[in-house]
């Protein structure tokens, strides 16, 4: 029997979507890790009767798509295409899809959670009574604050529009959109937005280009006081380099969801001025619901014969 390899730590089968898939003729392979896969992994996983697959963040370089003998389609569940070689699956002609709406609500209240815990050190406090201390810290206002958003689609519109509602100014760079939300945000260059941001909240996907796009130079711009936020993409931050400016009070502090290496033990984990997430930007209910009817639904379509498809 034919086979769909579904890849990501977790997912819900009971679906109608699913159901259709098994009414195709297709049987449904779960990751037998239930974490994220490593190329070697996924390239194992991917056997000759393995015809489509719902994938996670898995590296699917090249020297993966070329060895699925038999792959026609990949469904991303999520936004970012960057984890796989497009151009490899576009010789194989393997047909490519995402769910670039679903998740954009769930990683938008994320950054904004990590905003707030930040600005008003809920972690740092949870970590000190835990221990029998009782500290208060003075915190501040995200309306206070200027909001600088490197990227500005889907989930950066998304966080200007939340930011807004507590009186923030939203100021954005994107060198592929000028979206102004009718003149409310205002675009600059990346060292202006740098140089001007209380809170630094990066949007764009994972490129060779922008990897490090947050480095010691780029830090070195940024306010002693100013926030980072990353829920975006591990390697787009020096993770070397944002220690060295916490410890040395070049920041005041940052929170991550991503990370070059996941899961992450490095020695980030070490400092108390930084909050750490498990890549959770997606992992809301309702939005991780979503994302996976969508994935099941993508390849419901890209499987069905040439005269049956929409």
């Amino acid at each position: 029997m034919n086979k769909i390899l579904i890849t990501t730590s977790s997912f819900n089968t009971e679906t109608p979507e699913i159901r259709a898939l098994e009414a195709m003729g297709y049987e449904i392979m779960l990751n037998p890790y239930g974490r994220r896969l490593s190329e070697s992994e996924v390239k194992e996983l991917l056997t000759p009767d393995i015809i489509a697959m719902i994938a996670g963040v898995e590296p699917l370089t090249r020297d993966v798509i070329m060895g699925a003998q038999n792959l026609r389609a990949i469904s991303r569940c999520g936004i970012g295409m960057d984890s796989v070689d497009q151009e490899a699956a576009r010789e194989r002609n393997i047909a490519l899809s995402n769910t670039p709406d679903a998740p954009t609500k769930a990683v938008a209240e994320l950054a904004l959670a990590l905003m707030l815990d930040c600005l008003r050190q809920v972690s740092v406090q949870d970590r000190a009574i835990r221990k029998g201390d009782w500290v208060r810290p003075m915190g501040g206002l995200l309306g206070a604050r200027t909001i600088g958003l490197i990227g500005f689609g889907r989930i950066g519109n998304k966080v200007a529009h939340y930011a807004q509602a507590f009186g923030a100014r939203v100021i954005a760079y994107d060198p592929y959109s000028q979206n102004d939300m009718g003149g409310t945000v205002t675009h600059m260059s990346l060292n202006e937005l740098l140089k001007c941001s209380d809170i630094v909240s990066l949007h764009i996907p994972f490129t060779e280009e922008n990897r490090h796009i947050i480095d010691a130079e780029a830090i070195s711009l940024m306010k002693n006081d100013a926030i980072l936020i990353n829920t975006s993409r591990g390697g787009l931050v020096d993770e070397t380099a944002l220690a060295d400016a916490l410890k040395n009070s070049q920041l005041a502090s940052a929170a991550l969801d991503v990370y070059e290496d996941e899961p992450y033990t490095g020695p980030l984990a070490e400092l108390d001025n930084i909050v750490l997430a498990a890549h959770v930007g997606s992992y809301a209910k309702e939005s991780r619901e979503e994302q996976e009817t969508l994935a099941a639904a993508n390849l419901v379509e890209a499987l069905k014969p040439d005269s049956e498809r929409a």
